[in-house]
């Protein structure tokens, strides 16, 4: 998978903060979404809707448009 910006992208890493790991790093606002709708169920309705209703969600290409437009920029 290629970045639009930075070229390929890198592996996940295990980021530990507090003690609690996440297995991803967020690259962008898209995954920070993503992680909250996941967490609310929010993500498990639409899918749910958007099968019943024979229609895709679209949810990919916003969540990379998303991080795309508004990047996580992390000091390493």
């Amino acid at each position: 998978m290629q970045d639009q910006k930075d070229g390929p992208l890198k592996e996940a890493r295990l980021h530990e903060e507090n003690g609690i790991v996440n297995i991803m790093r967020s690259r962008g606002l898209g995954d920070d979404i993503h992680k909250f709708t996941t967490a609310t169920g929010i993500k498990k309705a639409v899918d749910f809707m958007s099968k019943g209703l024979n229609i895709p969600c679209g949810c990919e290409g916003r969540r990379e448009a998303m991080n795309a437009l508004f990047p996580r920029k992390y000091k390493d």
